[in-house]
C-alpha cells in the first residue's frame, strides 16, 4: 500500500539512484556546453510561463513543462534548461 509520501528524496532516493544527476543527462540546453548561445540565458525553463515546479526538494530545480506545442510537454525539465517555445512569465519571476 502506498503511503502517499514521495518515493525519492531527490538525491539518493530509496533505491540509491541519484535522480538529479540522472535527469541532468537529459538536458536540451546545458549552460556548460560550448555551443550554448548567450540569448538562451534569458529563456530558461524556470522563467517560462508553462513551467510548473515539482514539490519537495526536487522542486527547487525541477518542474514539468505544460506547453502543448513543446516536445517537452508533460516532461520533467531542469529550471536552467530551455527550448524554442519559451514564453516569459507575465510577472517576470523565475523558478
Amino acid at each position: 500500500m502506498a503511503s502517499g509520501r514521495p518515493q525519492t528524496d531527490g538525491n539518493g532516493g530509496r533505491d540509491g539512484n541519484n535522480v538529479h544527476g540522472r535527469w541532468l543527462l537529459l538536458l536540451n540546453r546545458s549552460t556548460g556546453n560550448p555551443d550554448y548561445r548567450d540569448e538562451w540565458f534569458d529563456e530558461q525553463c524556470g522563467g517560462c510561463r508553462f513551467w510548473i515546479a515539482l514539490s519537495g526538494d526536487l522542486g527547487l530545480d525541477w518542474g514539468a513543462c505544460t506547453r502543448a506545442d513543446s516536445r517537452f510537454d508533460g516532461r520533467v525539465r531542469f529550471e536552467h534548461d530551455g527550448c524554442e517555445h519559451f514564453s516569459v512569465r507575465d510577472d517576470g519571476t523565475f523558478g
